[in-house]
């Protein structure tokens, strides 16, 4: 009972970040809200994505017995990035077209199916013995 609790507050954590990360997508550090760093405009936004969905995995597969389990951090980021793509809030957009969001797709969902291959990796190994 209480793996699944963690496991529910890690799909909820990973639901909140999703959204934060698409909505603060556009903030750059080039000196309008946040500091200017060197003219560089890269969203901030992606950092963090490339940071918790990996981690939101790893610790989901401390309480996991199958990849379902594990996965669902990931799954859940994922399926809400795609809901605010196709349908935002009062029908508008809120996702970006541009290289903006591929990258944010690509800094959250390449990590932490990183993190679930190790996972099933681990699994596979420890079948083996």
């Amino acid at each position: 009972m209480r793996e699944r609790l963690a496991v529910g507050v890690l799909m909820v954590e990973a639901f909140v970040l999703a959204v934060l990360e698409l909505f603060f997508l556009p903030m750059r550090l080039d000196g309008t809200l946040l500091p200017r760093f060197s003219d560089y405009e890269f969203p901030v936004t992606v950092l963090l994505a490339l940071v918790t969905t990996p981690l939101l995995v790893v610790l989901a597969s401390r309480y996991a017995d199958r990849a379902l389990t594990a996965s669902a951090p990931l799954l859940v980021w994922f399926a809400t990035l795609l809901f605010f793509a196709l349908f935002g809030p009062g029908g508008d957009v809120v996702m970006l077209n541009d290289w903006r969001t591929l990258l944010l797709f690509a800094a959250g969902a390449l990590p932490g199916a990183v993190a679930l291959g190790a996972f099933l990796g681990r699994m596979a190994r420890a079948g083996d013995h």
